[in-house]
């Protein structure tokens, strides 16, 4: 049996109209992004500025923090971040109210800044918190062998070096080797952001200070806020293009300027023993110390070691240089440095006394007119000192020597048979203690420092937002 059809009831209330639809998804999705703006904006309040107890130190962990210079020039760079946070929500907040598309556009606009803001805090978090922890004395001991590569320049009578400055600073990270972000360079991981102070990275297993080549990274930065930078590169290719090398080698030669000139100031820092530090560091099977890329920025390893033993024998050390080449030549046979380009191997014995001629004691303007070697001196009294002071590590004394001449001691006292554990320790500590004792006198009117070399681009003024307090946490 067919059932009845059932009628409803009219309940007096109409269809909603297509256009009232789609007025309701309007406000619907306009209500949408307003949650995502408010969420953005108090996402970016919560990156603008870093205090030690922000970072979680403690009181304890004090004398191994950065001094408060540091913190200023960190928080001066999040407030630019954050100031074009507030220009980019100005923006948003000011655009059409009925053009859903644009206001997509302009939250993306908005995005990008906070992820600006959140990559600055997370770097300048990673190396304020590291100091909390256990690698603290370390890291604080190769800020204080840095501090004291600057002041080896800082003693010339010129003034070459602009004061005041915020030296570098040290922090912990992955990677098999040191490696440098210097000063007002622009970093990709920060999206384009300008680092407000030199960063050296150390790995996690170079925490023990007697690595020479933490010299090598800190003469990088001494290379730029040097001002010498171009102008090596400029006399460099001017020199080689006087060699008679074919266009290509000079290309080769010329890229590698960086590298050397690090190397060169390191021999000048800290001695024959930084360039023996810098070659064991170089000692690999033959496959890789000779293989030749084109377009690397660092010399071959074979060629590099070879530079080096130049460099001891133009300071004076002839011995030293002797033993060197000596050693690398046994340890790499004719056979092995056949590997490298015919016409590069060949032009090496020609080359390499002009290279470290032309970047080491040729004058340079940004210097006064003087030479690397005329800046940082290093004598065979120096030697003496360092020799001594590896005399000291093997009775368990510390030895009373510049930190950048502590690097050499200990490396000697570890060859000589030292225990490697206990040098390590005993100069943590030594240099941790001086790092303490220094931190708050890195140099005069460190806060103007901080101030000028962070401003935001444009010369604008931060953003107005109350001061961080920099004191310590209980």
């Amino acid at each position: 049996m067919a059932r009845p059809l059932r009628i409803m009831p009219q309940t007096g209330r109409s269809r909603p109209s297509g256009a009232a639809m789609a007025r309701r998804a309007d406000r619907a999705a306009h209500r949408f992004l307003d949650v995502k703006s408010d969420a953005l904006l108090n996402r970016s309040a919560r990156l603008s500025s870093l205090s030690p107890a922000r970072a979680g130190l403690r009181r304890v962990d004090k004398p191994f923090s950065p001094a408060a210079a540091y913190f200023h020039a960190a928080n001066r760079r999040l407030a630019a971040i954050d100031k074009a946070v507030a220009r980019r929500i100005k923006a948003l907040q000011a655009g059409s109210k009925s053009d859903l598309r644009c206001r997509l556009l302009q939250l993306a606009l908005v995005e990008r800044e906070v992820d600006r803001a959140r990559r600055a805090f997370g770097l300048f978090f990673e190396v304020f918190a590291q100091r909390g922890t256990a690698f603290a004395p370390s890291l604080a001991a190769h800020d204080a062998i840095a501090r004291d590569c600057y002041r080896a320049v800082l003693h010339d009578e010129a003034g070459i070096l602009q004061l005041p400055i915020l030296m570098p600073i040290t922090y912990m990270e992955h990677g098999y080797s040191p490696a440098t972000m210097r000063r007002g360079v622009t970093l990709k991981r920060l999206l384009g952001e300008k680092n407000p102070f030199p960063l050296i990275r150390v790995p996690w297993d170079r925490d023990r200070p007697w690595q020479a080549t933490f010299l090598h990274e800190v003469a990088h930065n001494l290379q730029a806020d040097l001002g010498v930078w171009d102008e090596t590169k400029q006399a460099v290719i001017r020199r080689l293009g006087g060699t008679g090398l074919s266009p290509r080698l000079q290309t080769i030669w010329a890229r590698w300027h960086k590298e050397i000139f690090a190397d060169l100031v390191a021999i000048l820092l800290g001695g024959p023993t930084a360039a023996y530090g810098l070659a064991e560091f170089l000692a690999h099977p033959p496959a890789k110390v000779t293989i030749f890329k084109d377009g690397a920025v660092h010399p071959v390893g074979y060629i590099r070691v070879l530079i080096l033993a130049e460099m001891l024998r133009r300071m004076g050390f002839l011995g030293d240089a002797a033993r060197l080449d000596k050693i690398w030549r046994k340890l790499y046979s004719a056979k092995a440095a056949s590997r490298l380009p015919d016409d590069l191997h060949a032009s090496t014995r020609k080359i390499v006394p002009v290279i470290v001629d032309e970047i080491a004691y040729q004058p340079r303007r940004m210097l006064a007119q003087r030479g690397l070697a005329d800046i940082i001196r290093f004598s065979r009294a120096d030697q003496a000192r360092i020799v001594d002071g590896a005399g000291d590590f093997l009775s368990g004394r510390v030895p009373d020597l510049p930190p950048r001449w502590m690097i050499g001691a200990a490396r000697l006292a570890m060859a000589r048979g030292g225990d490697a554990a206990k040098i390590g320790t005993a100069l943590v500590r030594a240099l941790a203690l001086n790092a303490a004792r220094d931190r708050d006198v890195i140099l005069k009117h460190t806060q103007t420092a901080a101030d000028k070399m962070v401003a935001a681009p444009g010369r604008t003024k931060p953003a107005r937002r109350r001061a961080p307090s920099l004191n310590w946490a209980a």
